[in-house]
């Protein structure tokens, strides 16, 4: 009888993926390399995780909750629906320096081919993505909520391209101030 693995084990798993996904990119790291850096035998990583294809899956996934919890944050901690455009890309900001990108968007450009269940998982996240920004824009007093959200999502995707490449020196600081020039010019309203 097989042994049921230890509680934990799959988020152990996942963790020393995740680490290893984002310090090197996704194809960069070996199956091996994950079993050394989670402390597991083989076998118990093919038991959590049937292979590559679909630890990197729960990998993305677990990104995209990570942003989810950011924008149910935002909203928790900012009433006005303009601040929240805003407070949203000063959250970025603050990530984007420390990292090498954004997970799914890196994850996307290494996986070009439409089929592939990690390229699925990346396009419908920015989908899912595109429309709760434009959601939030439709709250705000904006005659065209739907550019207001696209531009906010440019200038998310360009913080982290930015913050990735010349880290806390490079551009990504005068975005939260775009931010709120954008959403001034769209709405009227005054945003910090």
């Amino acid at each position: 009888m097989a042994r049921k693995p230890a509680a934990g084990t799959r988020e152990r798993i996942l963790d020393a993926a995740a680490q290893l996904f984002d310090q090197r990119g996704v194809h960069a790291v070996g199956m091996q390399q994950i079993i050394d850096e989670a402390g597991c035998g083989k076998q118990l990583l093919y038991r959590e995780f049937s292979g590559k294809d679909q630890l990197v899956v729960a990998y993305l996934e677990r990104s995209a909750e990570d942003w989810d919890r950011l924008v149910t944050g935002v909203c928790a901690a900012v009433e006005s629906p303009e601040e929240r455009l805003v407070e949203l890309v000063r959250a970025v900001r603050s990530m984007a320096p420390n990292a090498r990108g954004c997970p799914l968007r890196n994850t996307q450009a290494e996986f070009p081919d439409p089929d592939h269940p990690a390229h699925q998982v990346s396009v419908k996240h920015f989908r899912r993505v595109r429309e709760q920004l434009r959601d939030l824009a439709r709250r705000t007093a904006a005659a065209n909520p739907e550019r207001l959200g696209d531009r906010i999502m440019l200038i998310i995707d360009g913080v982290y391209v930015n913050g990735s490449t010349l880290g806390s020196t490079g551009a990504a600081e005068a975005a939260v101030e775009f931010a709120g020039d954008v959403v001034r010019a769209e709405t009227g309203a005054a945003v910090g």
